[in-house]
């Protein structure tokens, strides 16, 4: 059975690796000092948005993954 593409499992629980991708997002956002409005704005999301993908409440997808890369100065691999 292939695994789940939905961030939240059935348990209501989200995905860990979507945790994890969150928590890099959040250390990064945090060093450079920006806020979660800010770091919005940069990638034209509202700070709600920030906050859903920091938490690992909704997946990031390849192409916000990247934008989020440029403004954060890091490689997507980060």
């Amino acid at each position: 059975m292939p695994a789940s593409r939905e961030p939240v499992s059935r348990t209501g629980k989200p995905n860990p690796v979507d945790i994890h991708v969150g928590s890099r997002v959040r250390l990064r956002r945090t060093l450079l000092g920006f806020s979660q409005e800010k770091l919005g704005e940069a990638v034209g999301l509202t700070f709600q948005q920030i906050q859903k993908y920091e938490r690992g409440a909704n997946r990031i997808g390849a192409s916000r993954m990247y934008a989020l890369s440029r403004v954060l100065d890091v490689p997507v691999a980060f």
